[in-house]
């Protein structure tokens, strides 16, 4: 692709997915990272140096909020972080304004598939992280089970497994634990019906997805389960990955 062609796509997808999420946070109430099933597995590799950081949470965050600085492309989102007294900054995933190796700690959950050039934001992932630094990742699994949801929500990939693997040993990230991840709704149907609503009425579906169908999905939620090394993804849509920074060139990506 061109650059000028492979840049335009790359605003257009930037401005796509702003767009989406600007509306959806507009709505909503920020969630405390406490009651996501995440929360167990993020007290347990929070850094003493507090250097942590938490890419694209929009009013999701994992992390804590005010011991964390967040960068996200919604102002929106930041705006009620800021108010809970997050530091934060605006900043797509693909430029992070941070100096390599900033970080003890980095969380990109539900990222990566939402940019065009994912080798940029895999390389930036990895630069900020500090050599031993946890990363907390996740990625959407297996492009023959793509739905209407992916490219709703401005998805752009879906991962094979080798290929994801192939990513991580790139950036030399190694991976510790995994796990199914995901909150996508398994009922075709019911999809289609919130896809038609956010198509059709969108102010109306976001409003019921902010005070009805997310807080119902955190309540039920559930238990995070995490296995050493890479988990079997023959049935996995969605992974969750605790990975270690390793030093430049290393080897080993993942086990």
């Amino acid at each position: 692709m061109p650059a000028l062609a492979r840049a335009r796509s790359e605003r257009q997808l930037l401005d796509a997915n702003r767009q989406f999420y600007d509306l959806l946070w507009t709505g909503a109430r920020l969630i405390e990272p406490q009651r996501f099933n995440t929360w167990p597995l993020v007290r347990s590799v929070l850094p003493r140096s507090r250097r942590q950081l938490e890419i694209a949470p929009g009013l999701r965050p994992r992390l804590p909020l005010e011991e964390t600085q967040f960068a996200d492309i919604s102002a929106p989102a930041l705006v009620t972080l800021g108010r809970r007294g997050a530091s934060v900054t605006l900043s797509a995933v693909s430029s992070l304004p941070f100096a390599a190796g900033a970080f003890d700690l980095v969380c990109a959950l539900d990222i990566v598939e939402h940019v065009d050039d994912d080798d940029a934001a895999w390389s930036e992932i990895a630069r900020v992280a500090a050599p031993g630094a946890v990363l907390l990742l996740s990625a959407p699994l297996h492009p023959s089970r793509w739905t209407a949801f992916d490219d709703f929500v401005g998805h752009r990939r879906r991962y094979e497994p080798a290929q994801l693997s192939a990513k991580l040993a790139q950036h030399d990230l190694g991976v510790e634990r995994s796990g199914i991840y995901g909150m996508q709704p398994r009922s075709s149907r019911l999809l289609d019906l919130g896809i038609w609503w956010l198509t059709h009425q969108r102010k109306r579906a976001m409003w019921w997805y902010n005070r009805a169908f997310m807080p119902l999905g955190v309540r039920f939620q559930k238990k995070l389960e995490l296995v050493p090394g890479m988990i079997d993804t023959a049935a996995v849509d969605e992974v969750l990955l605790v990975c270690r920074k390793r030093p430049a060139g290393a080897g080993g990506g993942a086990r």
